[in-house]
């Protein structure tokens, strides 16, 4: 979307973007030492220089190579993420790898189930950490920091329905302030014991490993939140564009955020006591209180930007048919992306606050967090690769020399954290699995749904034919009327209801479907295609609205868009009557799917979202006729 490089949309990726992996620094070398590790790294000159070259050589391989240099080379008509590389496998249309790739597009959909649990375990992990801060300050406010944690979570999500573009012209100076001042406090860190630079060196990260491999391993179950906001990079690319992203992250996030790690490090190496909160240690007393000012605006801001991305998953999810048809509402009149789901705000504050009461400190919290990021990215990783061989032709030997290396990386990363499952890992795996059984269900009880839908519509073609004829006997009433229907094959529900129920036909009839196209957004030029289904004379117009999988539909602004020569000007759409079918789910006794798949399907239904305000609309012209399937 942005191929060049603007100042101002550098500024506004470092406000957006780089949020959650830009406050990693508050709590990763902190947990990685933490006594209360189920397996903790002993506090020795040794294994300091190890974690910390971890910490480094883990940002460099995986955000750098993986994300920065490779994987957003694999765009979908600009936007990038999990969901944009799912579009691309489904695009594949090799018969010998369309089982393949439907294989993998599916444990690609449980990626993006597992970004759910990122979604709701950031803003509870960020916030908490930054408050905690407090603690460093006066020890006696530490039983504050969990109800100032709740009202500020509480409202980051009231605020959301407002939009983010006020407060998104604010994140990109606030963020440039905290890389400039961990990034300093860092430097200021190393002063007092300059070897630490050293750790900057792959053999100490290898030597850890290979010398220590138990500790080491184990150790990586907490390394991992260094890159943590990684998919945040690839996901919002098509806000930002890919040099934009990669121009900051190389310029200003990655070398504060590994002065910071190293500054953490030489701090611990002056004195191991500082292991209890290295980032805000480093940041001399009286700048204390006003760090943790900072640090909780920037919290804020990385769990802004795992809702905004769950909000943008979510919705295109919806579109892609894995989840119902969502209420949508966009926020900013000037910008594509700012869109604003109330269903999935509110049931995200619920979890999150959920997680800060449960869990009550940053350190718990992060044995839970590290599966859902290690999950996702080695999901990526896997479906890049394959990606890049279908559309690139890349040879399957050169891809190895780079896969093989990376994903044992991103393997050891998922092994390390499987051994924190009885202690919080459990968790996002829970929530992924959960949010794959809801969208798999629906996606296979819509494929049902679908088929006894159009069983009963009918040919339209003959539906047609027989009203030509006279069959059934109608009588035509003056004006418009635009029917919603699921294709061009089949007679829409409303319609057939209308005619063979209350024997009456519009003057003028609109048929429309509505196809989502395996692109985020459609060019308005190409939006409608109007056909007269043969019958010009008949009064009788087919229409179809296509739209990407990243835009909401609005059915009358797209209808005012036809040329009126393609009608002989007879429509009179500013006065037209719109008719929905609406169907009425029951369970059925037809072994379609398990009863228990049946039951989550049809409650599943209930958060679809009111169709006449999901496609813009008039309620004041809009009838809405039911029907009922059996699943």
């Amino acid at each position: 979307m942005h191929d060049s490089v603007r100042p101002a949309v550098v500024l506004g990726a470092l406000g957006v973007v780089f949020g959650d992996i830009g406050t990693s620094p508050i709590y990763t070398l902190q947990t990685v030492f933490a006594p209360g590790d189920p397996h903790p790294v002993p506090v020795s000159t040794n294994n300091v220089y190890g974690v910390v070259s971890l910490v480094f050589w883990s940002v460099m391989i995986i955000v750098t190579v993986t994300y920065v240099l490779l994987a957003m080379r694999a765009d979908n008509d600009g936007e990038g993420g999990i969901m944009a590389l799912i579009t691309l496998l489904r695009r594949s249309s090799a018969p010998r790898g369309r089982r393949v790739a439907l294989g993998l597009a599916a444990l690609g959909i449980f990626g993006a189930s597992l970004f759910f649990g990122d979604s709701m375990i950031t803003p509870a992990i960020s916030v908490l950490s930054a408050v905690e801060g407090l603690e460093v300050v006066r020890p006696t406010l530490s039983a504050w920091i969990v109800p100032i944690t709740a009202v500020i979570i509480v409202a980051l999500f009231l605020v959301q329905k407002r939009g983010t573009a006020a407060v998104g012209r604010m994140f990109g100076p606030v963020m440039v302030m905290w890389f400039t001042v961990i990034g300093v406090c860092g430097i200021t860190g190393i002063t007092v014991h300059p070897q630490i630079l050293k750790a900057l060196s792959p053999t100490y990260a290898l030597g850890f490993l290979a010398g220590h491999f138990g500790t080491a391993f184990f150790a990586l179950a907490a390394i991992v939140l260094a890159v943590t906001g990684a998919e945040a990079l690839y996901a919002d690319m098509g806000h930002f564009g890919r040099r934009s992203i990669t121009r900051a992250w190389l310029i200003l996030v990655f070398p504060a955020c590994t002065l910071s790690y190293l500054g953490q490090g030489a701090l611990i190496l002056d004195d191991p006591a500082n292991i209890s909160s290295p980032f805000f240690l480093l940041v001399p007393g009286w700048g204390r209180l006003p760090m943790v000012l900072l640090a909780t605006a920037a919290t804020v801001i990385a769990s802004q930007a795992v809702i905004t991305g769950a909000y943008s998953v979510a919705s295109q999810a919806a579109q892609l048919g894995y989840l119902p048809r969502l209420r949508i509402a966009h926020t900013s009149e000037s910008s594509i992306g700012q869109i604003y789901v109330p269903w999935i705000n509110w049931l995200l504050m619920a979890s999150v606050l959920t997680l800060v009461f449960a869990f009550r400190s940053s350190t718990a919290l992060a044995f839970a967090f590290g599966m859902a990021v290690t999950g996702t990215i080695t999901i990526t990783t896997l479906l890049f690769f394959y990606v890049a061989h279908i559309t690139w032709h890349t040879p399957w030997w050169l891809l190895a020399l780079g896969a093989v290396p990376l994903l044992t990386v991103d393997l050891l990363f998922v092994a390390a954290n499987l051994t924190k499952l009885a202690h919080g890992a459990w968790l996002p795996l829970l929530i992924g699995l959960t949010a794959f059984t809801i969208m798999t269900t629906w996606q296979r009880g819509r494929r049902i749904v679908t088929a006894a839908r159009e069983h009963r519509e009918g040919s339209l073609q003959e539906f047609i034919d027989d009203l030509a004829a006279g069959r059934p006997p109608t009588t035509q009433v003056p004006g418009t009327a635009v029917f919603l229907n699921r294709g061009k094959q089949t007679a829409p529900l409303a319609m057939r209801a209308n005619v063979e129920h209350n024997h009456v036909r519009h003057e003028h009839i609109v048929i429309v479907s509505i196809q989502t196209e395996p692109v985020p957004r459609v060019p308005a030029t190409e939006r409608i295609t109007v056909d007269n289904l043969g019958h010009g004379d008949d009064g009788i117009t087919h229409v179809t609205a296509r739209y990407g999988y990243m835009e909401t539909p609005d059915i009358p602004s797209a209808l005012a868009t036809i040329d009126p020569a393609d009608t002989e000007g007879r429509l009179n759409l500013d006065q037209a009557s719109y008719y929905l079918s609406k169907i009425d789910l029951r369970r059925g006794s037809a072994p379609t799917m398990a009863p228990w798949r049946k039951r989550l399907f049809i409650a599943t239904s209930y958060i679809t979202a009111d169709a006449a305000e999901y496609f813009a609309l008039p309620r004041d012209r809009t009838i809405i006729m039911g029907s009922h399937i059996e699943v």
